[in-house]
């Protein structure tokens, strides 16, 4: 689905405001000055409009965030989105960024000590076999990762979409990832974690979600 170009878009960037990183490059390796006091660094690659974002920023105010996605109409959403969730309160563990994701190690460099990387409901790509490179569970993104991500540190994937899911939690291991708390149906017993506002929507249709890697 294509998404509408919306109206008075400059002027929506540019309500982004204090959340919005304009040069995301030229933080690399100093992303932790911007909030020195937390204890970890997380990064969510297609935020999309940042309902899951709002949440996760919210419920862990010592961790900071880096809210990541290439379509700029969505970006103001996601500002909004974050200010509702904090009903107008100042929120400083936050920061909105748009660039290409194959570009991440020129965003983030090993000292930034990216502590987890969440990928929700990205894009299959499973019309055909040859777009399987775009995928960013594939090996060419997961070597990305694994240069800025810290010892130790984890992807979090969740999708609706069971052919992806079941390609990349073969994909995964391959490239240095062990897989944990993979589960086929994660809201079986009840709403779980925090939501995006796809996986609700697909939650309310009764359709699998997919995961591995913890809650948020």
């Amino acid at each position: 689905m294509r998404m509408r170009k919306k109206k008075n878009l400059a002027p929506r960037m540019e309500a982004c405001g204090a959340y919005l990183i304009r040069d995301p490059f030229a933080l690399r390796g100093r992303w932790r000055e911007l909030m020195p006091e937390a204890r970890e660094l997380r990064v969510e690659l297609g935020c999309g409009k940042g309902v899951s974002t709002a949440a996760m920023v919210k419920d862990n105010p010592t961790i900071n965030y880096v809210a990541v996605d290439i379509t700029c109409n969505v970006l103001g959403d996601t500002r909004r989105n974050i200010e509702k969730a904090f009903d107008g309160e100042p929120v400083k563990n936050v920061m909105i960024a748009r660039y290409d994701i194959s570009y991440i190690e020129k965003v983030f460099a090993p000292e930034d000590r990216v502590e987890r990387i969440y990928i929700n409901f990205c894009n299959p790509w499973t019309k055909r076999p040859k777009y399987a490179k775009r995928r960013l569970t594939h090996g060419n993104f997961l070597k990305l990762y694994r240069k800025v991500l810290k010892e130790n540190g984890q992807i979090h994937f969740k999708t609706d979409n069971d052919p992806l899911f079941l390609w990349s939690i073969e994909e995964i291991p391959q490239f240095g990832f062990a897989l944990s708390e993979v589960t086929r149906d994660l809201h079986a017993n009840g709403q779980r974690g925090v939501m995006t506002d796809y996986e609700a929507k697909f939650y309310a249709e009764g359709k699998n979600i997919n995961r591995c890697g913890r809650d948020p």
